[in-house]
């Protein structure tokens, strides 16, 4: 039986490479190379941790590494979380779209191939994974919207907060989405409309939602419906759903849920 947050007490294996990506000193991504010439299919992996200052990206190393000793370039993202100074809204949305849109200047030195870019979260970085991957979609005028954002082939949800109304009324993380977007669905009702994946829908790329039906921090029910929702309108979504199985097994690299993460990921770069 896997320990299923032994994960969090790992100290992460290094990066290749900790890059800048902006000026403050939370902008910062770490990139893990495969062996050889390349160019390299690119992950940008982005951590949860309810979008909290105490969470950072060390503890989603693990999974990095493992990615990438699978032949991907991965770029883990670390960005300004609530309880920091210009975390929440509208700064840890603005540092993951700029994160990930830095894959290009990476790819000036680096050998990335830019026609193969997917997005993989976990928890609250499934949420983020989500929200970028459909980022063209944010209403015009919205502080959120960029211009120009990096396309990408689709998004993994490990374990994600999909709908941000929903994980509101939950509760979630102790009104973590409140502290995140500043109030309820009925005193921001843009913001919510904006920042939810489910808000957005349909993206308009493919998605592949990964969840337990035993996940005591993200219930399984944000990750069925939201599929549901998604293939409602059209979108290419798949539900790969773990029976039995909690809330970390997902960036376990040594846990069952291991090969449906790589099945994940290779559904949308091969």
């Amino acid at each position: 039986m896997v320990d299923t947050a032994r994960i969090l007490t790992l100290a992460s294996p290094s990066a290749d490479y900790t890059i800048p990506y902006g000026p403050d000193p939370l902008q910062f991504g770490d990139l893990r190379l495969p062996a050889g010439p390349g160019p390299f299919p690119v992950v940008v992996v982005i951590h949860g941790g309810f979008w909290k200052a105490a969470y950072s990206l060390d503890h989603i190393g693990w999974l990095c590494q493992a990615l990438t000793r699978q032949g991907y370039a991965t770029w883990s993202l670390e960005y300004r979380r609530v309880g920091q100074p210009g975390g929440g809204w509208p700064g840890t949305f603005l540092d993951v779209t700029h994160g990930v849109n830095h894959v290009r200047i990476l790819a000036r030195r680096f050998p990335l191939d830019l026609g193969r870019v997917a997005v993989i979260g976990h928890s609250a970085g499934g949420h983020l994974a989500l929200w970028v991957a459909g980022a063209h979609c944010v209403p015009p005028g919205s502080p959120l919207a960029v211009d120009d954002p990096l396309s990408v082939r689709g998004a993994v949800s490990l374990a994600g907060v999909t709908d941000l109304r929903r994980a509101w009324e939950l509760r979630l993380g102790s009104d973590a989405v409140a502290a995140l977007l500043g109030g309820s669905p009925d005193d921001t009702p843009d913001r919510y409309a904006a920042a939810s994946p489910q808000a957005l829908l349909p993206l308009g790329v493919r998605q592949v939602i990964v969840h337990g039906t035993a996940d005591p921090n993200v219930p399984y029910e944000l990750g069925q419906r939201y599929y549901e929702a998604a293939r409602a309108l059209g979108d290419d979504v798949e539900l790969l759903t773990l029976p039995e199985m909690g809330h970390f097994e997902v960036i376990d690299p040594y846990s069952d849920a291991w090969p449906t993460v790589l099945q994940a990921v290779a559904h949308l770069l091969t």
